[in-house]
C-alpha cells in the first residue's frame, strides 16, 4: 500500500510544483507573466500605458531573441494590443497634451512590433509619440520637461522614458535626420551638465543628482544650476541604462555617439566606486551612504548591474583590470542571495524596490527614505530580468 501511494504521489508532483528554472532571467520573466504583470492592464483590469510595462517588454524581447520561446513575444503583443486600437490610436489613459515622458517608454515596443509584424497600427502608434516630442515643452536650453506640470524641470528618469524611443524612431524612419540626432544628444548632455556633482559639492561622489529646475524656482533647486539635493539610485539607474541602450542605436559615425560614450565612461567607474564595499550593492540615497534610515535598494542596483555589464560587453566601458565586471558580479550575487524569494507556487518574488521617487516635493533625504518598498514591484523585477540577461552572458 505504501509503495502504491509513493508511486501515485510521484505522478502527481509534476503537476503540483513548478520547477524553478536554472536561469534567473527566465524565472523573473515567467514569474511576472504568471502574475499578469506588465500585460497592458492596471491593477483594476483597465488598459494602461505604463513605462513599467515598457521596461518589462524590453527584457522580454531580449529573452525571446535569446531563447526563441514564443510565449515571450506573444506576451508583448498581448500587452501592447491592449493599449493600441486597430487604427493605431494609443489609449489606456494616454493624453498627448499632458506632455509626460513616462508613457513614451512603451514606444520602443511599438517600433519592435512594427519591425516584426509589419502592421501599420504599430507605426501609427509610434507616430503619436513622435508627434508629442515635436511639441513637448522644453527649457530655454532645449531640455524636455519631465512633464508639463513640472515647469522647466529635467529629470534623469525622463531620458530613459523618452530618448531611447526617440533614437530608435530616428534610426528606423529618419536615419539621415541630423537635427534629430543632435537633439537626442542634447537631451543626454544637458541632463549631464546640469546635474553632475561638482568638485566642491557636499557628499560628492561624482555622480548625477535626480534632476534640475532650469528656472531655479522649485523648493529644492540649488542656486548654481538648480539641481536637486540628492543622488537617488533609481534615477541614475534609468540614465545609465538609457546610455547603453541608446549607444547601440545611434550611428557610431554620428558625433552624438562619442558624446554619449564620453558620459558613460565618466560615470561608470564612479558608479562602481559608489557601491557599498561589504554588500556590493547601492544605497537608495547614494549621497548619504550609511546614514540612519538609508538602505540598499534593489531596482537601482539591478539597473547598474545591467548597464555596467552590457557596457563592458559591448566595448563601451573600458575594464582592463576587470574591476567593473567584478563589482557587478558581486552585486548580482548579493541580489540573488538577499532579494530573490522562492515562492511555494514556483514563482520568484522580488523585494526591496522603492515604490516611487519624485521631485514634486522637497527632494530631501527624509522624503526618499519615507517612501515604502513594494514586493514584486515591476520596476525592480524588470531591472533584475535585464541584469540577469547580461550576467548570464558572462
Amino acid at each position: 500500500m505504501a509503495n502504491s501511494f509513493l508511486i501515485l504521489l510521484a505522478t502527481l508532483l509534476p503537476s503540483l510544483v513548478v520547477a524553478r528554472p536554472e536561469s534567473y532571467a527566465i524565472w523573473a520573466a515567467d514569474s511576472a507573466m504568471a502574475r499578469g504583470q506588465g500585460n497592458g492592464l492596471d491593477s483594476s483590469g483597465q488598459p494602461s500605458v505604463s513605462y513599467e510595462h515598457g521596461e518589462l517588454q524590453w527584457g522580454l524581447r531580449q529573452l525571446y531573441e535569446r531563447t526563441g520561446n514564443q510565449s515571450y513575444f506573444d506576451y508583448i503583443v498581448q500587452g501592447a494590443s491592449r493599449i493600441v486600437f486597430d487604427n493605431g490610436t494609443v489609449h489606456g489613459g494616454y493624453t498627448l497634451t499632458d506632455y509626460s515622458l513616462d508613457p513614451v517608454r512603451t514606444g520602443p515596443t511599438f517600433l519592435y512590433l512594427y519591425q516584426k509584424l509589419g502592421q501599420s497600427k504599430w507605426k501609427a502608434a509610434a507616430d503619436i509619440f513622435r508627434k508629442q516630442l515635436e511639441g513637448h515643452p522644453r527649457t530655454a536650453e532645449g531640455q524636455f520637461w519631465h512633464k508639463k506640470r513640472y515647469f522647466n524641470q529635467g529629470w534623469l528618469d525622463g531620458i530613459y522614458m523618452g530618448d531611447v524611443f526617440y533614437a530608435q524612431y530616428t534610426k528606423d524612419f529618419q536615419p539621415t535626420n541630423t537635427t534629430a540626432w543632435a537633439d537626442i544628444t542634447t537631451q543626454f548632455n544637458l541632463m549631464f551638465q546640469n546635474s553632475i556633482q561638482t568638485a566642491g559639492a557636499s557628499n560628492n561622489i561624482g555622480l548625477l543628482y535626480h534632476g534640475y529646475d532650469y528656472s531655479q524656482t522649485a523648493v529644492w533647486a540649488s542656486q548654481d544650476r538648480g539641481h536637486s539635493p540628492e543622488v537617488w539610485d533609481r534615477a541614475l539607474g534609468w540614465y545609465a541604462m538609457a546610455l547603453v541602450d541608446t549607444l547601440e542605436i545611434i550611428p557610431t559615425s554620428n558625433p552624438g555617439h562619442a558624446k554619449l560614450l564620453s558620459i558613460l565612461r565618466t560615470i561608470a567607474p564612479k558608479i562602481r566606486d559608489a557601491a557599498d564595499p561589504t554588500s556590493g550593492v547601492w544605497w537608495l540615497v547614494m549621497t548619504q551612504a550609511g546614514r540612519r534610515g538609508n538602505y540598499f535598494e534593489s531596482s537601482g542596483s539591478a539597473m547598474f548591474v545591467y548597464a555596467l555589464l552590457r557596457g563592458v560587453r559591448l566595448g563601451y566601458i573600458p575594464d582592463s583590470d576587470g574591476s567593473i565586471v567584478k563589482a557587478a558580479e558581486k552585486a548580482y550575487k548579493y541580489m540573488t542571495s538577499n532579494w530573490v524569494i522562492s515562492n511555494s507556487d514556483g514563482t520568484m518574488g522580488w523585494t526591496n524596490t522603492v515604490e516611487v521617487g519624485s521631485l514634486s516635493g522637497n527632494g530631501t533625504f527624509e522624503y526618499y527614505i519615507s517612501v515604502p518598498t513594494v514586493l514584486n514591484d515591476l520596476k525592480g523585477l524588470a531591472a533584475f530580468l535585464l541584469a540577469s540577461l547580461e550576467y548570464e552572458k558572462l
